[in-house]
């Protein structure tokens, strides 16, 4: 027993005697391999500078600059650690640290393939910056003004005001309306005069009516067409620009002009009319209504009157 006892402690003070001759053997290695993480760390905090000024070049998203920011110094104080574990002969380790690191992004990114794709979408969607905040878009059906954009989604604010979540990958890959880029927008709108009116007349009347209105475009002309001969009207479109910041720009002058011509055509006697159906069953043979009515008029009158003689 008391040999056992005495191999034991032989053997763990060779071992920590080996332990300690290595640690002393390897200190100039720690020493530079100290060193070399203090160099990286401040060369990734110059770097991290120099990235925040471009970046703020391209996108004043201050999310998106943070994280590309922070990613850049995780990135390069990574490598010095790398250097540093191998001054200290730890190769196996740095081997092991870089496929762990790609299995588990490997992992990673089937598991959150989604969220990973909003991601990298909203990075673009900050960079190319084809909206900002307060921005009136349509995307995916809806249409609301932008309240912010993150990482993951867009969030509008609808008319209505409820609030909407668009996904980044949604919003950066399938078609986008951006109402606010030129701060202008063209108003359509579709009436109809009869039949019977000088067409001539309603057009000049009907440009004249918008042309007064206040809260139009005056640089660009009014624009008149007709378009079709409808059920119970010659339908036409009138066209002009107004000046686009919010949607009563375009409401308002789009409801002006709908009162204004109304009121113009009315005090010139050009009617809109209303939609007419006519019905007529005189089709191949078949007798017309109005001749039918009279018809069982008649017979409904003569079988009165028989049964008047009878008695």
């Amino acid at each position: 027993m008391d040999i056992s006892m005495n191999e034991a402690y032989s053997q763990l003070v060779e071992k920590l005697q080996a332990w300690l001759n290595t640690a002393i053997e390897m200190l100039p290695n720690l020493a530079v391999a100290i060193l070399v993480i203090a160099i990286f760390f401040v060369i990734g905090k110059l770097i991290r500078k120099m990235v925040n000024r471009l970046l703020h070049k391209v996108t004043h998203n201050k999310t998106i600059i943070d994280l590309l920011e922070n990613i850049v110094g995780v990135i390069v104080i990574s490598i010095g650690i790398f250097i540093a574990l191998g001054i200290l002969n730890l190769s196996g380790t740095v081997t092991s640290l870089l496929a762990g690191a790609g299995i588990i992004g490997l992992a990673l990114g089937f598991a959150f393939q989604d969220i990973a794709a909003n991601f990298i979408s909203g990075v673009f969607l900050s960079i190319r910056h084809p909206f900002g905040k307060g921005d009136i878009i349509e995307s995916q059906g809806h249409y609301g003004t932008v309240q912010k954009v993150n990482l993951r989604c867009t969030i509008i604010k609808t008319p209505q005001g409820q609030i909407v979540y668009l996904p980044n990958k949604d919003v950066y890959g399938e078609d986008l309306v951006n109402y606010s880029k030129n701060n202008e927008r063209r108003i359509d709108l579709a009436c109809g005069v009869s039949y019977g009116d000088d067409l001539e007349k309603a057009k000049k009347l009907a440009i004249e009516a918008v042309e007064s209105l206040d809260n139009i475009d005056k640089d660009r002309d009014v624009e008149f067409v007709y378009d079709e001969f409808g059920g119970s009207s010659i339908n036409f479109k009138i066209r002009f620009w107004v000046k686009f910041k919010g949607n009563m720009d375009y409401l308002e002058p789009r409801s002006d002009a709908i009162i204004a011509i109304t009121k113009k055509f009315d005090e010139n006697d050009i009617m809109i009319p209303f939609p007419i159906r006519t019905l007529d069953f005189g089709i191949r043979g078949g007798e017309k209504l109005d001749a039918m009515l009279q018809k069982r008029s008649g017979q409904s009158n003569g079988e009165g009157e028989g049964r008047s003689e009878e008695q």
